[in-house]
């Protein structure tokens, strides 16, 4: 009686694949469920397909490719994830900014509004323009002051604001339309000064 060898039980050629054998396997399993006695003849005929296998490998018949052998040279180690940082500001900006309390807003908000109101009185005078600015940097002076204890900072950065916004008014008041461009000038400083006031330090 000529009994069948382990690759024509599974129905593999004698160079088939490690990945053919297996699917081979697999599939007679799929075919033949709850038959014992079947189920441990495919069993045993891909355990001596591995063994054969296994002693062709160690006689040198059989070349192992080195993406098996060796995966570790074929396969780039994982590149080094580096934090994405995004919108983080630079050290020195965050020295600089603050994120005031609401308390640390309302204030100074309320009083350069009432100061902003002034400075679109109707036909107000020029002259009359310099109190709400003269207010608006003793407010900005007092709050940025108040947060580092630190005059010369406060004053540095309330003369900077109130020169920036001199500036910007400045660029704006040709667009003024009904109003003064003394007043955009006055109300750009004034938005400067509270911008200082809440969010510097």
């Amino acid at each position: 009686m000529n009994e069948k060898s382990p690759y024509e039980q599974l129905g593999v050629t004698l160079d088939a694949s490690f990945d053919e054998i297996q699917d081979a396997r697999d599939r007679l399993r799929e075919e033949y469920p709850g038959e014992q006695k079947r189920l441990e003849s495919i069993e045993a005929a891909y355990d001596a397909i591995l063994m054969d296998r296994l002693r062709m490998r160690q006689e040198g018949k059989i070349k192992v490719p080195e993406r098996i052998r060796f995966p570790e040279r074929v396969t780039p180690p994982p590149a080094k994830e580096v934090p994405v940082q995004t919108g983080q500001k630079p050290a020195w900006l965050d020295r600089m900014l603050d994120t005031p309390s609401r308390a640390d807003i309302l204030w100074p908000s309320g009083i350069f509004l009432g100061l902003g109101a002034l400075s679109f009185y109707p036909n107000a005078d020029p002259a009359f323009l310099q109190i709400p600015l003269a207010l608006g940097v003793a407010v900005s002076l007092y709050f940025v002051n108040r947060k580092e204890k630190q005059f010369g900072r406060a004053v540095l950065f309330t003369i900077s604001g109130l020169i920036l916004g001199l500036l910007v008014g400045g660029l704006l008041s040709p667009v003024a339309g009904v109003l003064a461009p003394e007043q955009i000038i006055t109300f750009a400083a004034l938005l400067l000064l509270w911008l200082v006031s809440c969010f510097l330090r």
